[in-house]
């Protein structure tokens, strides 16, 4: 991007980057966060997998997603950490602050008079509150189908064929994923309805979303941020308007070159780098 005047967006939201995973698509993610100037960034659960994590995968591409994410809180950008279930280990931290950094298990925030009920969503999710074993093993055949995925995108593009998604393809096509996508939009839309919330966020389902949802106690508008792990999507919200972030639609953004540095540095640089940016006195 060179030069070129980064993107104003008041709030950007995004969940389950799954970072310290193969399916994490964090060098995109970096050209995105490079491309724009946020005013708050929320970040709405499952960043880090900690359910995953191995000193053994954790790439430089994932490091410097960190490192900006770190830079930007020295640029008078808030950041937002809502807890998920997969870093669902620092939901004992909730409330604390450091500088413009937040951790939080979930956010009520005000947007032009109306009223943002913001939460990573794992709590609608039965397996979660009764099967945590069973969650635990499906994100790693989730991880492994990710590897698989890799290797048939590979040689698909060999033969000049387009890359496709089996997760995504799985999801779409099995009713049982299908009807428990619903019954979440409407659980949440329901609760945040009784409420008297104008919007409910989440992330969780690796499904985009924005659409209004009615029953017959009222509306709601219902936003997901997706992943980006399939989706490779954000939530923006600018001067009170909503909109899905889709990185596959952002030639901006794709034609960003990262540093050279990129790949010399080791990951431990990278964290030396990070930690004297964030402890260095503001002028």
């Amino acid at each position: 991007m060179g030069k070129s005047k980064k993107r104003q967006v008041d709030i950007v939201i995004l969940s389950d980057l799954h970072l310290g995973t193969y399916g994490c698509h964090a060098t995109e993610l970096l050209r995105y966060l490079k491309s724009i100037e946020p005013g708050k960034l929320i970040l709405n659960g499952d960043i880090i997998d900690m359910w995953q994590f191995s000193t053994r995968y954790w790439p430089k591409s994932h490091m410097q997603v960190i490192k900006h994410i770190t830079s930007l809180m020295t640029r008078n950008t808030k950041v937002i950490y809502l807890t998920g279930n997969h870093d669902e280990m620092l939901r004992k931290f909730s409330g604390f602050r450091l500088g413009s950094f937040h951790i939080e298990n979930k956010l009520l925030l005000k947007i032009n008079s109306k009223k943002a009920w913001i939460f990573h969503g794992d709590v609608f999710d039965v397996t979660m509150k009764h099967a945590r074993w069973l969650a635990k093993l499906g994100a790693v055949g989730y991880d492994s189908l990710i590897h698989i995925n890799t290797f048939v995108n590979f040689v698909l593009q060999k033969f000049g064929r387009d890359k496709i998604s089996l997760s995504k393809r799985i999801k779409d096509s099995v009713k049982s994923a299908v009807q428990f996508i619903d019954n979440f939009e409407l659980t949440a839309a329901e609760i945040a309805i009784d409420n008297g919330y104008d919007y409910v966020v989440c992330g969780h389902i690796h499904k985009p979303a924005m659409k209004t949802i009615t029953t017959d106690k009222g509306s709601v508008v219902y936003l997901n941020s997706g992943d980006w792990i399939e989706n490779l999507t954000a939530l923006e919200c600018h001067n009170g308007t909503w909109s899905i972030y889709n990185y596959r639609d952002d030639k901006v953004a794709q034609k960003i070159k990262l540093p050279s540095r990129f790949k010399g540095s080791d990951n431990k640089e990278l964290f030396n780098e990070m930690m004297e940016r964030i402890l260095k006195p503001k002028k």
